[in-house]
């Protein structure tokens, strides 16, 4: 029987030294001085309510039993059932879940929709497995961390390395356990078991929608602005293609976990697409300069996309970066270091809990539409998140320039000074 040894837990997300979850805390506690929470209140915020870690025993296809770790960490339920997504990663580790289940309980309340945090996460290589292992491991997280999920409770969607047919797959899987078809207890679904119209590029347009009043805000004209995008996912390649398609916007660059490419007349984001598919990789697409994925975060460009992991932008290269806007698309890519470094430069960063949260707020319209078995049309989902996103981030720019502070602790003042407020009132402290 094999298993994935214990040490994995302790080892960072990829090449980063720097601790999610320590970072996560570090930019609380700045939130949490200047409104000058009370101590229990500050002590209860900073760490999850609860958490649970799996042992997960899979039948490989080559007749061998694999035993695989996994995690659901719920930051907080103050505001509502706890949301967040699972991530399959063969370096995962529990604190960079219980950093992403804590910013998601900011991001959903950032954008003031009626939930709390929480993430999944299983430590395990989903592209060295066949659909028959996923399916069996999908099923098998699912089985273990049931109890702690629901429609009222905590809803999994997905997120690194997980697919919509995998939450199909756990959606199945739970509503056999309880013998009840709740579909909402997943999101993220395939549109044909209760999915959302408008759930595939929520994550970019949402972000997009910032970056429009940014650039209101900053007199930038985005239909001759250039932009590189660090990481080619779902997130980065959508906001390629959404920026070229409701903007005009010119991508110049863009890197995945191989590498990056750079064409100064501008790239077509869908052939970059198509190439990465056939190949695995940006690297190589005909006509491009290759650069180093740390290149591409360095260009001289109007907007700057970092869409990967974690800690990207650091102390070390603050000093480097050259976009006027940074629209953090993924989780956590500045570091604490960097933030001041980027503030004092003038360079307009949205934190990542604002800037990506269009992916959990079209997650909430999806359990909404399976609560009253409904079914929206895209333009209905896109007018609604256009409205979310946009007071989100007016609500977060008036603070800021209200406080004289960077977006990222306004977001914070703004998220934090909501969850505590209903905890409060719920006469928890």
């Amino acid at each position: 029987m094999a298993t994935y040894e214990e040490s994995t837990l302790r080892e960072p997300l990829g090449p980063r030294e720097a601790n999610p979850y320590a970072t996560a805390q570090e930019q609380f506690d700045r939130a949490a001085e200047m409104l000058d929470l009370e101590p229990a209140m500050r002590e209860f915020l900073r760490q999850p309510q609860r958490e649970v870690r799996v042992m997960l025993p899979v039948h490989m296809d080559n007749g061998s039993v694999t035993v695989f770790s996994g995690f659901r960490v719920q930051h907080s339920d103050a505001r509502g059932p706890g949301k967040g997504g699972i991530r399959f990663h063969p370096q995962e580790t529990v604190d960079t879940v219980r950093a992403l289940a804590m910013w998601m309980t900011w991001k959903t309340a950032v954008v003031d929709i009626p939930l709390g945090g929480s993430k999944g996460g299983v430590i395990c290589n989903p592209k060295a497995m066949s659909q028959r292992e996923l399916e069996s491991l999908s099923r098998a997280y699912i089985r273990e961390v049931a109890r702690l999920l629901g429609p009222d409770q905590d809803v999994p969607a997905p997120d690194v390395y997980t697919t919509p047919q995998m939450m199909a797959w756990m959606m199945d899987e739970y509503c056999k356990l309880t013998g009840r078809l709740d579909f909402g207890v997943i999101t993220g679904k395939p549109l044909a078991v209760g999915g959302s119209q408008g759930r595939g590029d929520a994550t970019a347009r949402g972000a997009w929608y910032t970056v429009r009043e940014a650039a209101r805000e900053w007199g930038m004209d985005l239909s001759s602005a250039t932009m590189a995008v660090q990481g080619y996912g779902n997130a980065g390649s959508y906001a390629a293609l959404l920026g070229q398609e409701l903007f005009g916007c010119k991508t110049v660059a863009v890197s995945d976990t191989g590498g990056g490419i750079y064409c100064e007349k501008g790239l077509d984001p869908a052939a970059v697409l198509r190439h990465k598919q056939e190949t695995g990789s940006v690297v190589g697409f005909p006509g491009a300069e290759a650069l180093t994925s740390q290149e591409v975060l360095e260009l001289p460009v109007d907007l700057l996309w970092p869409a990967a992991l974690e800690n990207v932008i650091t102390g070390e290269n603050a000093e480097r970066i050259q976009a006027k806007i940074v629209a953090e698309a993924a989780n956590g890519p500045t570091s604490p270091e960097a933030d001041p470094v980027l503030y004092e430069r003038g360079i307009h960063v949205i934190p990542d809990f604002l800037c990506n949260a269009g992916g959990v707020t079209v997650s909430y319209y999806e359990m909404v539409q399976n609560y009253s078995r409904d079914q929206w049309t895209a333009n209905e989902v896109n007018r609604r998140l256009d409205g979310k996103m946009t007071e989100a981030y007016h609500a977060v720019l008036d603070r800021s320039r209200a406080h004289d502070v960077d977006m990222r602790c306004a977001a914070y003042l703004v998220a934090v000074e909501r969850v505590a407020t209903a905890v409060r009132l719920r006469g928890w402290i």
